[in-house]
Parts: C-alpha cells; structure tokens; sequence
C-alpha cells in the first residue's frame, strides 16, 4: 500500500500491514502514538525521530523501531519511507524503548516487497513467507548508537535541548556544572544518572548524531566539524569514528 494512513488499516486481519510514503522536505509528522510497533525504514532522505526519551536521527537506508503506544513525532527530510506496523504479540524480543536499527540488503529488497503486497495477503503462501523473514531479519538487524538520550531533571533538559540547537565540542562539563550551581563531581554523577552516558560521551554521541542529518544533507565534513568547535575535518572525522566505527564518507557510502 501507499500514501494510505495507517489509522485506516490498523484493524486489517494481518500481523504486519507495510505502508510506503512519501513526505515533501521538512515535513513534520506531529506527536502521536500506534496501537502497533512501527518499522520505519527511510529509503532516501533523513528521519529526526523525537519522543519524551531523547531524540535519534535517522540516516538513509536506516530504520527506526518504534514500540507499540510510544509517543513521537518525526521531521521528514526528503524521506521516502517503507513501514511495517506490526502487531505488538508478534514482537515481544524488541523492548520497549525506540532505536534505530542497521538494514540488511536482504531486509531492504523485503521492505520494498512487502509494500506491493495485497492488504490481505496469503499468510499461507509465498506472500506470508515473505513476511515471516522480514520479521526475523528485524529480530537480528543490529542496533545503532544514533540515540540522543535527554534528562528528565528541567534545568539539566534545558542545557541539553539548548546544546542540541547549537553543538559545541568545547563545552566543557565546568560550565554545565556551574550553570547548574552543582559541584563538578555532583553533576557528573547526577548527568550519568539522568542520561545514562558521562557529559563527555553524551556530548561526543549528540555532535555526531547532529552532525549525521548535515551529512546526509549535503553539508561538507569541513563545514560542519568547524561549525562544531573542531580545529580541522581530520580531528572531527577521528571523533566520528570513535563513536560509529567509521569515518563520515565510509558511513554514508554505506547508505548507498
């Protein structure tokens, strides 16, 4: 199916619906939830997928899973998506927190299928079976670190959603803890414990998940990593790939 709301199939007599969409460039999708889990799958453009937990960016050719009931709302940069909404009983081994996801070549072409599919497919045939292997490729698919965890504390959220409008790699966790009238080593621990991650981790993931929508946007390494704080592109480029395992290029060329 495509162009076609999900809230006018969800009640179909199938474990998975797939819908294909198309979204004009800077399109938001405003803060709603899915009676099922969605599989949302960009085959072009870049997703920012945001809910109460923090905020992830989605690159091309990667999806997001979203759990059944999840609040969130998503800006569509020249996105073309392929989703899965899938009944909550049939996954259960995927948690109850959003990530995005890496997508198999085997995945992908699946994806791209299962929209062509009829709403009511033979679940006993090749239609079915086709069904069935996207849901086990979606129970291996690798998760990526493409998740911007945000506090729950006001004034910590404050600094960070500050910080996500203008990343700084030099901001410094000094600057956060005085702003924040804590001592260094209180507001360490309290930021760990409201994120999950130390300031310097958190700062290193938020630069580069922001960093990745530019990217695949069209914006060059040199321009962002200055726009960054960072000295020269080759200083950025070896933070980027501390925290994805590659650098910018090999990432996106990967998205092909």
């Amino acid at each position: 199916m495509r162009n076609v709301s999900i809230a006018q199939l969800d009640l179909t007599p199938r474990t998975v619906v797939a819908i294909g969409t198309d979204y004009p460039h800077g399109y938001l999708l405003k803060r709603h939830s899915h009676r099922r889990g969605q599989l949302l799958y960009g085959a072009t453009g870049v997703m920012q997928v945001s809910t109460q937990q923090g905020n992830w960016v989605v690159p091309p050719q990667r999806a997001v899973w979203i759990p059944a009931q999840v609040p969130h709302e998503v800006l569509m940069l020249g996105v073309s998506t392929r989703s899965l909404y899938i009944e909550p009983h049939a996954v259960t081994d995927l948690g109850t927190d959003c990530h995005v996801i890496n997508v198999s070549p085997l995945m992908r072409q699946l994806l791209m299928e299962a929209v062509e599919l009829p709403l009511e497919y033979d679940e006993a045939g090749r239609d079915g079976a086709l069904v069935s292997l996207l849901l086990h490729e979606l129970a291996r698919a690798t998760h990526l670190p493409l998740h911007i965890p945000l506090p729950e504390e006001p004034r910590l959220l404050e600094l960070c959603l500050t910080f996500l409008q203008r990343p700084d790699v030099h901001q410094s966790p000094v600057q956060w803890a005085q702003q924040s009238h804590l001592s260094l080593r209180t507001f360490s621990r309290h930021f760990r414990q409201q994120t999950g991650l130390s300031f310097v981790q958190w700062r290193q993931r938020a630069c580069v998940v922001q960093a990745l929508a530019r990217l695949a946007s069209g914006a060059s390494v040199t321009r962002i990593a200055l726009d960054l704080g960072y000295e020269n592109p080759a200083a950025f480029s070896s933070m980027f790939r501390r925290v994805l395992g590659q650098s910018p290029s090999t990432y996106l060329e990967g998205a092909k």
